[in-house]
């Protein structure tokens, strides 16, 4: 809960918003399909060189999981022209960071050097796309790497494990359902064949995104990406990005998990919404002020109701990221305070979300949430990674540069009726799942509906 408490921390600091300005984009594509996006900051001699891969854990074969993610720790194994863990000492030796990382939606590989090495990055990275050598030692050695990963990063972390069955049960058909590091018995089992066909069949130019963020102009970036991407050949197999389709949910899904190192109990309910969509995202931007104004601080309507009225909780957050290829979800959380249950926690939540669907947004609270948010958005583009980072996971995303331009406005633009519409349209307990987090020790109620809940499913 720690996490969700920071994030929604971070993302409600007070900040008085610099005027706003246009961030400096050109875009162009190579004669081989990759995308190429420019944003310029010249303030100081730094570049950031992101690569992006139209291509993340939900893209993956049924089966396979992880392979994704796998396969972005191999591409710093090595390639024909260089050895095992010399991509990253170059970068070091020139005075640059490196790194990456896998979502649902893309695989993304990038670096923070000066800016007259950017050829160099280029270089180095055009080669690992098509030069990748795979050998079973590697896999191997690699294996061990990430499945202690998972140990570490969900394993030995009940609110992890809870989460990845949380979304499981919120997916019951769409690979959103299927943890981005894999599940465990399939990372053991994983093979050559497997990862090479997932390299040969996205890491090509014509599904990539070339995001170069930081003391550059277009022009330089036009002929050093012609000089070290253009001679890459376009794979022909790639056609337009189609996965399953999530059935309509006709049920709500109840969890109730129990770890013996959980200390702090909590009910999280969750419910599938829509995504940011090209051309379309005020729907998005609804949900992304409704988190607010639910749960974005301590103005907001879970904190003040359960926390300060009813003292029924220590914590309340609300969540939605819009970023996302597919429907993704908007959740609320409670951590009930001392001698409240989780069935009274919940139904404290339940009560505040019907209170604040018939009271209505309160306006000045709205003004300061938009206010907030201006100048998050404002001061995000002191950072060139940053911006490097919002335009590709958006653009791989299945949004466009003039998305990412517009989102500022689109969310000064929502109204308190579009939260209000927004909200009753999400909040459909069919499309739900609401999650408890426990120790073992569980009262008479909650063990009575965990039997009611098991007699059912065998029925």
């Amino acid at each position: 809960m720690s996490r969700i408490a920071a994030l929604i921390a971070a993302a409600c600091a007070l900040a008085a918003p610099a005027l706003a300005q246009e961030d400096q984009v050109t875009t162009f594509e190579l004669d081989n399909g990759m995308d190429v996006v420019v944003i310029e900051d010249h303030r100081v001699p730094v570049v950031v060189h992101m690569l992006w891969y139209r291509a993340g854990a939900a893209d993956e074969e049924k089966g396979s999981s992880g392979v994704a993610h796998y396969l972005e720790h191999l591409l710093f194994r090595g390639t024909e022209n260089l050895e095992p863990g010399e991509f990253s000492e170059i970068v070091a030796a020139n005075g640059g960071t490196d790194n990456a990382f896998t979502s649902y939606d893309y695989t993304a590989y990038f670096q923070r050097v000066a800016a007259d090495r950017l050829g160099l990055m280029m270089g180095m990275e055009a080669d690992r796309m098509v030069n990748l050598k795979l050998a079973q030692e590697d896999l191997d050695t690699e294996r061990e790497v990430v499945i202690e990963e998972r140990n570490m990063r969900v394993e030995n972390d009940p609110g992890s494990l809870f989460r990845e069955q949380r979304s499981a049960a919120q997916f019951i058909h769409h690979p959103y359902g299927t943890p981005v590091i894999g599940w465990r018995h399939e990372m053991e089992q994983m093979d050559l064949p497997d990862v090479r066909a997932f390299y040969d069949r996205f890491y090509a130019p014509n599904n990539a995104v070339l995001v170069v963020a930081g003391d550059v102009t277009p022009d330089e970036v036009r002929t050093l990406a012609n000089a070290n991407y253009g001679p890459l050949h376009a794979n022909p197999d790639i056609g337009p990005r189609e996965r399953v389709v999530e059935p309509e949910h006709l049920a709500e899904r109840r969890i109730i998990m129990r770890d013996a190192r959980v200390s702090q109990p909590y009910v999280m309910r969750s419910y599938i919404a829509p995504e940011r969509d090209a051309g379309d995202q005020k729907k998005a931007a609804a949900l992304t002020l409704l988190a607010e104004v639910l749960g974005g601080g301590q103005t907001s309507v879970l904190n003040r109701k359960l926390q300060f009225e009813t003292q029924n909780a220590i914590y309340t957050g609300a969540f939605y990221d819009g970023t996302s290829y597919d429907d993704t979800t908007f959740g609320m959380a409670v951590v009930p305070a001392e001698g409240v249950s989780l069935e009274e926690a919940e139904e404290a939540l339940d009560t505040a979300v019907a209170e604040f669907l018939e009271e209505g947004v309160d306006s000045e609270q709205l003004d300061r949430i938009k206010f907030q948010l201006k100048a998050q958005l404002t001061y995000a583009r002191d950072d060139v990674n940053n911006l490097a980072r919002r335009y590709g996971a958006a653009l791989t995303s299945g949004l466009t540069v003039e998305d990412v331009q517009a989102w500022p406005q689109v969310l000064q633009d929502v109204t308190e009726e579009d939260i209000l519409a927004a909200a009753r349209e999400v909040f459909d307990r069919d499309s739900s799942v609401t999650g408890y987090l426990m120790a073992p020790e569980a009262d008479a109620q909650t063990e009575q509906i965990d039997s009611n809940a098991d007699a059912e499913v065998g029925q």
